[in-house]
């Protein structure tokens, strides 16, 4: 192998295992409540304090914006009170974890994509779930039924946030 080449491959390898090694490990959860419909809090398994997490590479509707309250009632139906595993990437301006959410096998941010309940956040391009929305769009589900579903950015830019937000469901009594 060229030396260059060889030089090339081992520093890609070398940042890819940097990446890797940043990651904080992936933990199980309980979900506690579930303030809209990509919005979480959770308590680790391990103990500790409820963390608020948002879930990462889709954007729900605002829950006054039409498929709001189904889109927070979908995912509640789907993991409150259920053990998760959370998969933390970043945090957010908010301080909340920006997460990947998996349960039974399944990734949960990829289900509400796919399902109609929230669109796929897109940076320079394709993001992660794009191929779900596509998907969903194709297939006229949820939120894609409507022929222009606003997107929630789009709704923010013109009303603003939602004055007074229903109750988080919640899985703690």
């Amino acid at each position: 192998m060229n030396p260059g080449l060889r030089a090339l491959a081992w520093l890609l390898w070398a940042l890819a295992a940097s990446a890797w090694a940043d990651q904080p490990e992936p933990y199980d959860a309980r979900v506690v409540r579930v303030f809209d419909g990509d919005t979480v809090w959770v308590q680790p398994a391990a103990g500790g304090r409820w963390r608020k997490l948002r879930l990462d590479g889709i954007d729900a509707p605002e829950i006054c914006q039409t498929g709001g309250l189904a889109a927070r009632d979908a995912l509640a139906e789907r993991v409150l009170g259920e053990m998760v595993q959370v998969t933390e990437r970043a945090s957010d301006d908010y301080g909340r974890g920006i997460v990947r959410l998996t349960s039974r096998g399944d990734d949960i941010n990829r289900w509400l994509v796919q399902s109609g309940y929230a669109w796929a956040h897109r940076w320079r391009g394709r993001g992660p779930y794009t191929g779900a929305e596509d998907a969903a769009r194709r297939d006229r589900r949820g939120l894609f039924a409507d022929e222009t579903p606003q997107p929630p950015r789009d709704f923010r830019r013109q009303h603003g946030p939602c004055a007074n937000p229903p109750r988080a469901l919640s899985a703690v009594r």
